[in-house]
């Protein structure tokens, strides 16, 4: 069982601060995380039939919108510098599958980037869909955390 300071996040008196990465160096920094937004067959079939430029294509700009507002909405992430997001989107039998990549050349991660770009588009594909479809559900995991 770890200590409350163990948190990176909370200090020894158990209050919540941002962490101080003023003394780290700059590396180059790339996660990716995905998620998967779970559906009926037919509503996958459905959304697969959409004019390309449709459902998916606004499911990936909210998702690279979202990763760039990260710290916006997420209290103690620091602003980040992205050098790079990129969100794909797959339909599958009976889901969307999202995979989404964010790298910068910071002091801290990139993974609440790439984790937030990915709910943020599983959010889109849920409210697209959800007028045909009140079973879905979504998870979103971190794949990779690289730092050089």
């Amino acid at each position: 069982h770890r200590a409350m300071s163990d948190l990176s996040h909370v200090d020894e008196s158990g209050s919540v601060r941002m962490v101080d990465v003023g003394t780290k160096p700059l590396s180059r920094r790339r996660a990716v995380a995905r998620a998967e937004v779970r559906m009926a067959a037919e509503t996958a079939r459905r959304l697969r039939e959409l004019p390309k430029g449709d459902a998916l294509a606004t499911a990936q700009l909210a998702g690279i919108m979202a990763a760039k507002r990260t710290s916006e909405l997420i209290p103690r992430c620091h602003p980040l510098p992205l050098a790079h997001v990129e969100v794909t989107l797959e339909v599958r039998e009976g889901s969307v599958e999202i995979v989404a990549t964010a790298e910068t050349t910071a002091q801290t991660g990139v993974e609440m980037e790439a984790l937030t770009a990915a709910s943020v588009a599983a959010l889109t594909v849920y409210d697209m869909a959800k007028a045909i479809d009140k079973q879905m559900t979504f998870a979103v995991e971190l794949l990779e955390k690289v730092k050089e």
